[in-house]
């Protein structure tokens, strides 16, 4: 069964009867997600925004919600978000940008965003966002990258930065400017401060509608950033063929947004040599696997092909993509997973692992998460052996959690290392 934003996102489900032995098995996979820690990497601030502060945005710019209030939004972002087209669920950053378009608005969502990853157990964030879109409502792009650090410089509890989009579907000259826009931050923070002490600009990505707008359109600008040595992490292999991450690969990027039609290789013997270069490469797909559904880019949560990935030794990691359009956030995919794929929380722990490898932060926040990760996996070793103990021994628990870090090169052994080989000289 497809499983929907609503029922995963925490919100008001319909009663259908009893049903306990589901109920304690959900119950079950939520709070061993709860306790996982998170890695974000791929959160777009525009799609991110609490309810209730979209609804207070959007009136004190005077424009009128589609719905009253949080409960009758909610199920409007719901339906939205259920189209099955990737087009359609863009349509919902239109109210989003409408929102944010003030620099003190776009200080608070991006507060907002990294507090809300902090209260669930981010040791590390990445956010991201298209700066460019906010020109039309009278803001400078400068403007509004310093607003979106100003913002995330008041979490310093999380170690985060930005990722400054280009939309794909623009002419090549407006992703010049938003690379361009990028590299005047790289390294900064809010009003020139940062470096080791507040987040940054500290990648380059190209998002929007992906089919028809492939990233070679736009290889001035992925020249420029490449060159200037600023990471890139580009959408590719969501709504357009598996050949489109390696394009991505080859203008620079070291991290792929998605990337899941890879699948499609796996059962081909003339384009399985693609995944081989994803793994050699030790690309990083940054997967959104609810998100995925909503966008048709998979069938259901069950059906999704991260097991497919992950089996197949590609390093990748979970994420939410817009949390606010797919009712959902890093806990409820993980848990997710553990109830609909065969997925299990070493395997989670060891994608966590990887994202803070692939990480464009500095090494210090890297090694800093990398050491948070750890002792969750030795603490959940420690765990399993006593409950196997307990149990008469369930030999297959403990070996699983006694070493995240080798359950990490088992799953990916070529393509983990060689990313983790490269963060460490970053």
């Amino acid at each position: 069964m497809a499983l929907t934003g609503s029922s995963i996102g925490g919100m008001d489900r319909a009663k259908a009867g009893p049903a306990p032995v589901v109920d304690q098995a959900a119950g079950d996979a939520a709070r061993r997600a709860a306790a996982l820690p998170k890695v974000v990497l791929h959160e777009h601030l525009d799609g991110a925004l609490r309810i209730d502060s979209l609804l207070a945005l959007l009136r004190e710019r005077g424009v009128e919600p589609p719905a009253r209030d949080a409960r009758t939004m909610a199920a409007w972002l719901d339906a939205n978000a259920h189209a099955g087209s990737l087009e359609r669920f863009l349509e919902g950053f239109a109210l989003t940008v409408a929102a944010m378009a003030s620099v003190d608005a776009l200080a608070r969502v991006a507060r907002e965003v990294a507090e809300d990853a902090l209260a669930e157990g981010a040791v590390l964030a990445e956010f991201r966002i298209a700066p460019l879109l906010f020109e039309a409502f009278g803001l400078s792009a400068d403007a509004v990258v310093e607003a979106l650090l100003d913002g995330l410089a008041r979490c310093p509890a999380l170690p985060s930065g930005l990722i400054v989009c280009a939309m794909r579907h623009l002419p090549p000259g407006e992703t010049l400017r938003a690379a361009r826009l990028a590299l005047r931050f790289a390294g900064r923070g809010p009003s020139g401060r940062g470096g080791p002490g507040g987040p940054g600009v500290v990648g380059f990505d190209l998002a929007g509608a992906e089919f028809g707008h492939p990233c070679s359109e736009h290889a001035e600008a992925l020249a420029l950033v490449r060159r200037a040595g600023l990471p890139m992490t580009l959408h590719a292999g969501e709504a357009d063929a598996a050949e489109r991450v390696l394009e991505a690969a080859r203008h620079g990027a070291r991290r792929i947004g998605h990337g899941v039609r890879l699948a499609d290789a796996l059962a081909d013997p003339e384009r399985r040599p693609l995944v081989d270069e994803v793994r050699a490469r030790g690309l990083h797909l940054e997967v959104c696997p609810t998100s995925n559904v909503h966008t048709g880019a998979a069938a259901s949560i069950a059906a999704h092909p991260i097991t497919a990935l992950w089996r197949a030794g590609v390093s990748l990691s979970v994420h939410t993509d817009n949390p606010l359009f797919s009712r959902t956030s890093t806990t409820a995919e993980m848990a997710a997973l553990m109830r609909e794929t065969p997925l299990t929380e070493a395997d989670l722990l060891a994608m966590t692992r990887q994202a803070a490898a692939a990480s464009f932060l500095g090494t210090s926040a890297r090694e800093q998460a990398l050491r948070r990760i750890d002792a969750a996996a030795e603490a959940m070793a420690s765990k399993a052996a006593r409950v196997g103990s307990d149990r008469g021994g369930d030999a297959r628990n403990a070996r699983d959690a006694r070493d995240t870090k080798g359950a990490q090169d088992a799953q990916a052994p070529e393509g983990a290392r060689t990313a983790e080989r490269a963060a460490s000289v970053r």
